[in-house]
């Protein structure tokens, strides 16, 4: 199991990036909020999570502990596989998860793409005893990353996730209005929204 990475950031793509450690380049699988954090040429320390299956090895790489263990937690919920663990943090914080679980939220998980009203209920009954307590302290803002092509990075994200261009497309049309009231369009927060707006259609 590899616990953590620590090296140089070699990129950073809309899904994904590559740290070099000892002269090799392991890809990690990020959320939104945590490539925003990471750049080019920089030393990062990320938690990371490995990923199993008989054809593949995939590295998911987390912005804190507490990111991580959210990840493998929910995990731990029938139905509950690593893509969709990401969807829920690439949505939602994991102080919004256990505030979600903790007060029978439905609504607020339903908000995942890929969660259902019966999946959501399914998640709340099943992690209710082991998610823990959500904490006062309030959640730290998000950073925002400046790019003049917002709308190609939440697109190729989406697609990233598992939605088809054309659905991809019409979530970037619907989150132009919010993007066009911030001075500098934050690409996290913009593909967040594009998520939400897909989940509801």
């Amino acid at each position: 199991m590899i616990a953590f990475v620590r090296g140089r950031v070699a990129a950073v793509g809309l899904t994904s990036a590559v740290l070099e450690v000892g002269g090799v380049g392991l890809e990690l699988h990020c959320t939104p909020d945590t490539l925003a954090d990471l750049r080019t040429g920089a030393e990062a320390t990320l938690p990371t999570s490995m990923v199993v299956r008989e054809d593949s090895l995939t590295l998911f790489g987390f912005a804190d502990e507490d990111e991580k263990q959210m990840f493998e937690l929910v995990q731990t919920a029938s139905g509950v596989g690593p893509k969709l663990a990401q969807a829920m943090l690439a949505v939602h914080r994991p102080e919004a998860l256990r505030r979600a679980v903790g007060t029978d939220d439905v609504k607020t998980l339903t908000t995942v793409p890929g969660i259902g009203q019966k999946g959501a209920q399914r998640i709340i009954l099943e992690l209710r005893d082991r998610i823990g307590s959500p904490s006062l302290a309030a959640s730290a803002p998000t950073q925002a990353t400046s790019t003049p092509d917002w709308q190609g990075q939440v697109q190729a994200g989406l697609v990233g996730l598992g939605w088809s261009a054309r659905e991809a497309d019409r979530a970037v049309g619907e989150v132009a209005p919010e993007a066009a009231q911030m001075a500098t369009p934050d690409v996290a927060r913009l593909l967040r929204a594009a998520l939400r707006t897909l989940s509801k259609a």
